[in-house]
């Protein structure tokens, strides 16, 4: 059994209009819910031992901030591949994953990051900004994972539904 957990970037900036959409960085409201999310996976015990994100600047900014709050040192890889990127890619990309890596997380982009969730798991979940699922998946290796069948949705949690911790709510 594997577990993927699947994490949409957090709330990105649209200040600077010069930026190309790839460089745009989290505002505030998302540098305060990607930390928070980190610590939900720690409360939920479903601590990533890998992370693959979108080389977008926001996606990578979540992934990063979500792991400070993990307590130990996961290793993230930066993938231009999953930049605004189709299930399929993802997917691929998942495949790819080499050790034994029991539970990984993926950091990515709407539409295809919810695509991907129902994909997996038959489960129609619109994933809005640092929203967070889980999905146990009957593969003993990830290269199956494009053959697995249909996963079981192990929970999904939106950043507003947890609570406040820094008055935020």
């Amino acid at each position: 059994m594997k577990t993927l957990l699947v994490l949409r970037h957090a709330k990105s900036s649209w200040d600077d209009h010069r930026l190309k959409d790839h460089d745009r960085p989290l505002n505030p409201r998302g540098a305060r819910d990607a930390p928070r999310m980190g610590q939900h996976l720690v409360d939920e015990d479903l601590v990533p031992t890998r992370i693959l994100t979108s080389s977008a600047v926001r996606a990578l900014s979540t992934a990063e901030l979500a792991a400070s709050e993990l307590g130990e040192e996961v290793e993230i890889e930066v993938t231009r591949d999953l930049y605004l990127a189709s299930p399929h890619t993802y997917v691929d990309v998942i495949e790819e994953l080499a050790g034994d890596h029991d539970r990984v997380m993926v950091v990515g982009h709407n539409p295809g990051i919810s695509a991907l969730v129902t994909v997996l798991s038959g489960a129609c979940e619109e994933m809005p900004t640092a929203a967070l699922a889980a999905v146990e998946l009957d593969i003993d290796d990830w290269s199956e994972l494009g053959r697995a069948g249909e996963g079981s949705l192990l929970g999904f949690w939106r950043p507003k539904a947890l609570g406040s911790r820094s008055g935020d709510g």
